[in-house]
């Protein structure tokens, strides 16, 4: 996924095969091309102002996946994106092998830092993820609508690109990089090679953007822009703007924020939840308010229902079986009157004949719909290339899915409504910003040059 990471790394591997009596000028090369890849003598001599991951869409599960680097010798480890994910977590069961793992012991500082009470006696033989009296949490995976008590708390040598401008910048190292430990099968149902989730929850100090922005003594900040393709890399920005995409354009100047809703959830024992929520306070479609039970779109704070989540583990938006019905209706009728709806096609329930549907630079003609957030002046606009997504040759439908719970939220935005939208969560001033769609100013997530 990120070859001329591949490449720094060879270099690096290549090199350290000199003898440290060599000449004095083999050593100034060596050490000088150690730099270039993760900072020889002292870790963090180069302090980045801005990090990013390579994202791609992955076609059959549509989880969207990364990669870092990982462990001693660094290796690469394949990872699915949990927006509201805690901690980065991986399979320790099978094939973790490095001479820097080190277990978090319990009543360490460690354990402390992700403020884990609890302590595991692991009965095997010890290997990464099952040591005794190492500290433990909780780790998860959304696909499975699984959650495991038990993962070992570690820490070990991760590796991660710069930026400089609008390209890749030098790779830098955090040498003791918090995670947890999972075993085998809460892989299930990942991507193929996926082997954990990275989290980037807010109020977890072992979040990917949290521990970076401790490192490297940045904003707690990161900015997502999938893509829509699945041959074609996304980006996910950790630290400060600018964002470049098509060399120049700094996306970040679109950006309209509004403030993320924070509350305390016994799930989480008693702490904030590391879920986003926004409040979404109408819909519009083409202009026009859809009569919605305004009590659904309220977060109901003590049962952890109602309002709206953001969540890149669900592919397109849920909507709740009222709000969906009057959404799909409205969507219909405002289609022009030749373009004629068709059989569903599961998941979806509302399809159309797309031999009448033109398409624009904005994607699919179709009505716009509006998520009017915490202001009226403030929404969310969603064009045809979210609005609609392609299930054959002649047949569209519309990208949302009715949700089948009871509880939850009755807004769940997905990630197909991100796609080529670039969604900015600054924690540190409690707000999202959303830029609408890059294909309004001609461009898109994939169009860039860090990965």
């Amino acid at each position: 996924m990120d070859s001329q990471m591949d490449r720094d790394l060879l270099i690096l591997s290549f090199h350290q095969i000199i003898p440290m009596s060599s000449s004095s000028y083999n050593f100034f090369h060596f050490c000088f091309l150690l730099i270039i890849s993760t900072n020889c003598f002292a870790k963090n001599t180069f302090q980045p102002k801005t990090l990013f991951l390579a994202v791609r869409k992955d076609p059959s599960t549509l989880q969207y996946i990364t990669q870092i680097y990982q462990r001693t010798p660094l290796v690469p480890v394949k990872l699915a994106i949990h927006l509201g994910g805690e901690s980065l977590w991986v399979d320790c069961e099978k094939g973790y092998k490095s001479s820097t793992y080190k277990p978090a012991r319990c009543n360490s500082r460690q354990c402390d830092y992700v403020k884990s009470t609890a302590c595991g006696q692991c009965d095997g033989k010890q290997r990464p993820g099952c040591n005794k009296n190492s500290c433990i949490n909780v780790v998860g995976n959304p696909a499975t609508e699984t959650l495991m008590v038990g993962g070992e708390i570690a820490e070990d040598v991760l590796s991660i690109r710069s930026v400089n401008g609008s390209v890749p910048g030098p790779v830098v190292t955090v040498p003791k990089f918090i995670f947890s430990c999972a075993e085998s099968f809460l892989t299930e149902r990942l991507g193929k090679g996926v082997k954990g989730m990275v989290g980037f929850g807010q109020h977890r100090p072992a979040s990917l953007a949290a521990q970076f922005a401790s490192v490297f003594r940045f904003s707690r900040k990161f900015a997502i822009c999938l893509s829509s393709s699945t041959e074609r890399n996304g980006v996910i920005f950790i630290g400060h703007s600018p964002y470049f995409f098509s060399l120049a354009f700094d996306a970040s100047r679109d950006l309209i924020y509004t403030p993320i809703i924070t509350y305390p959830n016994y799930i989480y024992f008693n702490r904030d939840s590391p879920e986003y929520y926004i409040q979404v306070s109408s819909v519009k479609i083409n202009g026009r308010n859809l009569p919605l039970n305004k009590t659904l779109l309220t977060l109901d704070l003590e049962n952890d229902s109602h309002g709206t989540r953001i969540s890149t583990a669900v592919p397109y938006t849920l909507l709740e079986a009222s709000i969906y019905s009057v959404v799909s209706k409205a969507f219909v009728n405002a289609m022009p009157k030749d373009v004629h709806t068709v059989p569903a096609v599961q998941p979806f329930k509302t399809c159309f004949d797309s031999s009448a549907i033109g398409m624009s630079r904005l994607g699919y003609n179709a009505p716009e719909i509006n998520l009017v957030l915490h202001r009226p002046n403030v929404y969310w606009t969603i064009t045809g290339a979210n609005s609609l997504v392609k299930v054959s040759d002649d047949v569209v439908c519309l990208a949302f899915v009715e949700g089948i719970q009871t509880l939850g939220q009755a807004i769940v935005i997905g990630g197909y409504q991100m796609q080529d939208n670039l969604v900015e969560f600054d924690l540190a001033r409690k707000r999202i910003g959303f830029s609408n769609s890059l294909f309004f100013r001609q461009t898109t997530c994939s169009n860039h040059n860090y990965a």
